[in-house]
């Protein structure tokens, strides 16, 4: 217990000067905080969800992706055929490995091979000796991160069980999507510190040390940041995107990567999407940049006008964060609030933790906004992490066009209600200036 205490101590203060840790040190705090959830949280979610057991069962390199949140932090992958029983017990869960391996610290090995040879009737034996009502397995129509268990193993396992035990086997699509979207306390320390990295990441690619206005080109940015990740020894999850929008363009900049290739001048709006992979969680964050021309020391007043409509939009998204209430219901009326203010918006936000587009409560996709069937009608948890992902059309007269105000902010909902993990952008940030752009 000293030794867990002491490595929650030691990451918040290490995150905090911004130092990335070394990997043996990762690994520590990865198995702490897996053993955290397994003990703490788990409990609390098979109740919630009524399930006896939760079996996984997975084959090395082609890992369901609830195994891949659980993988031991010196495993890269899973080994053989792995699998995994969560039992519910009157004090708590009971984490066992129906394999050759431990897996891990955090669950044990049960499997005597030399005593019962078939791995699929020594599942079934201790499945009957849990005595359980219901049988939770990862399959999944709407969650992909939840449909991890092939036709391969399910047909293994089911051919093993007695009849009975068939008839006790259920989805587990709730309590594995439960598991991928609850952040704990101490994951939501990681993850204000991993949001103020990929700010800082930001802030210095859209500067006057990475941008030569008339000479550096978008994709030049774009390397650049998948450069200075690796020279931090962090990783992506995705390969990040720089566009610009600028006057006498007719192009309205989107999800089109028109502008991939396009030399940064002088007056343009920037805009990129990136994130970042540390310590099993994940960012993904937009932000917007303005390049200063000669003379000047701030954005024009009407792109800084323009961002406030982007804040806008945001806060009639999040003021609608309710426990309880689904992603779908929450689109419709964002997206109304937003209009009776003569906004023009697109909303397309989505759960982040483990995964990037990860699984909880969708609201709205960018070719949705009419509602997401299935993902859209998850209800809101608390304690959960949400890419507040959108944009709002905004008319510049000095442009004579439109142009699109795209951002997104990690942000958290909990019992306390909506914050940003670590603010949101309500300045543009200045190629050539030094002003402060979050709030």
């Amino acid at each position: 217990m000293k030794r867990y205490i002491y490595l929650f101590f030691f990451i918040s203060q290490t995150l905090i000067s911004q130092d990335i840790l070394p990997l043996r040190d990762r690994a520590d705090i990865i198995d702490a905080i897996q053993k955290d959830r397994i003990q703490n949280l788990l409990p609390k979610l098979m109740q919630e969800q009524n399930l006896d057991l939760w079996v996984l069962i997975t084959r090395e390199y082609n890992e369901d992706p609830v195994v891949k949140t659980l993988l031991p932090p010196t495993w890269l992958n899973a080994r053989r055929r792995t699998i995994l029983v969560f039992s519910k017990t009157k004090n708590g869960v009971d984490a066992v490995a129906i394999s050759r391996y431990n897996f891990g610290d955090n669950i044990r090995s049960i499997w005597n091979k030399e005593k019962q040879p078939d791995q699929w009737l020594a599942l079934s034996e201790y499945i009957q000796s849990q005595k359980p009502q219901q049988i939770g397995i990862n399959v999944s129509e709407y969650y992909g991160i939840a449909d991890g268990l092939v036709k391969t193993d399910y047909e293994g396992m089911m051919k093993a069980l007695p009849k009975p035990y068939q008839n006790k086997v259920v989805s587990a699509e709730k309590l594995a999507v439960r598991w991928i979207e609850t952040r704990t306390s101490v994951e939501m320390i990681l993850f204000s510190q991993l949001v103020e990295i990929t700010h800082n990441i930001i802030s210095k690619a859209f500067s006057a040390k990475v941008i030569t206005p008339g000479a550096t080109t978008t994709e030049d940015v774009v390397w650049w940041l998948r450069e200075k990740v690796l020279e931090m020894g962090l990783d992506t999850w995705f390969h990040p995107t720089v566009d610009v929008q600028r006057s006498g363009k007719s192009d309205l900049y989107a999800f089109d990567g028109k502008s991939k290739y396009d030399v940064i001048n002088p007056g343009d709006l920037l805009h990129c999407d990136f994130g970042i992979s540390y310590l099993t969680l994940n960012t993904d964050c937009q932000e917007l940049a303005y390049v200063l021309k000669p003379g000047e020391i701030r954005a024009p007043s009407y792109l800084e006008e323009a961002l406030s409509k982007g804040n806008a939009v945001q806060d009639h998204l999040t003021k609608n964060y309710k426990k309880g209430k689904t992603g779908n219901a929450i689109l419709k009326q964002a997206i109304s609030d937003s209009k009776a203010e003569g906004l023009r918006p697109q909303i397309y936000t989505h759960p982040l933790g483990f995964f990037g587009h990860s699984a909880g409560t969708t609201i709205g996709m960018w070719d949705s906004q009419e509602g997401v069937p299935g993902t859209g009608d998850h209800p809101m948890h608390e304690g959960t992490v949400y890419a507040i992902e959108l944009n709002t059309k905004v008319f510049i007269p000095e442009w004579e066009k439109d142009i699109r105000v795209m951002l997104e902010e990690a942000g958290y909902f909990g019992h306390e209600g909506f914050r940003y993990v670590n603010g949101r952008q309500k300045k543009l940030l200045l190629v050539g200036g030094k002003e402060n752009h979050l709030e």
